[in-house]
């Protein structure tokens, strides 16, 4: 059984408040963009034999043990013991620490396809349980519909929202920003317009309303990626932002952009 995890923006993104959990509650749009993984499950055809992971496509970092998506199974495995072992395959185009979620939607769709593949009946709230204990971006993917989130992220309104009128470029400069210090930088406060508001108003208004609070910092510390930014709208981009804490910037184009080797040969640049 084969699915094809996608990526996601996010449409503004406010912090609005530290929690004493040590958790940062937050306000955005998150909007399903068709760049996508491949994801692949078969049963292992020896009832004793246990679970394999193989990986090929964009080199993901760290020990093969610790991806989400293991981690997705072993979580399903430790409530439903008659899982079987399967040898599991992914194929990686989503950059990865690029604020486009590619991670937590291979772990989402992970849980999702075994739910299906295995019959274990959870529902889509059960699923969602069990994706913020993988990451605040999985709860998102079970959905995959454009939604406004607040919490953590896992808690998610469907809203009516349709931008395949609109040309979608992303940018990302291979530059890893840490999350972890992104947030340190940032003040959290509650906005004077809510991001589900300004949504909701014409695109050509986001430009200086919809805003992503990570922007300014990582814009101070990394130049190059407010630099992608402004060759977006040099480009013609009726709204351009980051996405999450970075470093992928997009763009949305009323007509299909002509970019002219705007960008450096290094960069992963996708035009949807």
């Amino acid at each position: 059984m084969i699915v094809f995890p996608n990526c996601k923006i996010n449409l503004g993104l406010t912090i609005t408040r530290k929690r004493e959990d040590g958790y940062h509650d937050l306000e955005t749009v998150f909007y399903p963009i068709a760049l996508k993984d491949a994801l692949e499950v078969i049963q292992q055809p020896d009832a004793n034999a246990s679970t394999t992971f193989t990986q090929s496509g964009i080199t993901v970092e760290g020990q093969p043990g610790n991806n989400l998506c293991l981690k997705a199974y072993h979580l399903l495995k430790r409530d439903f013991p008659q899982l079987p072992g399967i040898q599991m395959h992914l194929h990686k185009v989503i950059p990865m620490g690029a604020g486009l979620g590619g991670g937590s939607s291979d772990a989402a769709f992970t849980l999702k396809l075994l739910n299906q593949k295995f019959n274990l009946g959870l529902s889509v709230k059960q699923l969602i349980d069990y994706g913020l204990q993988l990451g605040s971006d999985c709860p998102f993917f079970i959905i995959n519909q454009p939604c406004f989130a607040t919490g953590r992220g896992e808690f998610l309104q469907k809203i009516k929202l349709d931008l395949s009128a609109y040309h979608i470029v992303l940018v990302n400069p291979g530059i890893h920003v840490n999350t972890g210090w992104a947030f340190t930088q940032l003040i959290p406060q509650a906005p004077q317009k809510s991001v589900e508001t300004i949504i909701q108003q014409p695109i050509e208004s986001w430009k200086n309303e919809l805003i992503n609070d990570f922007e300014k910092p990582v814009f101070e510390k990394y130049p190059e990626i407010k630099a992608i930014k402004d060759k977006l709208y040099d480009a013609g981009a009726v709204y351009a932002s980051m996405s999450g804490s970075g470093s992928t910037v997009y763009g949305l184009f009323t007509t299909n952009p002509v970019l002219n080797n705007s960008f450096l040969a290094h960069y992963f640049v996708k035009q949807l």
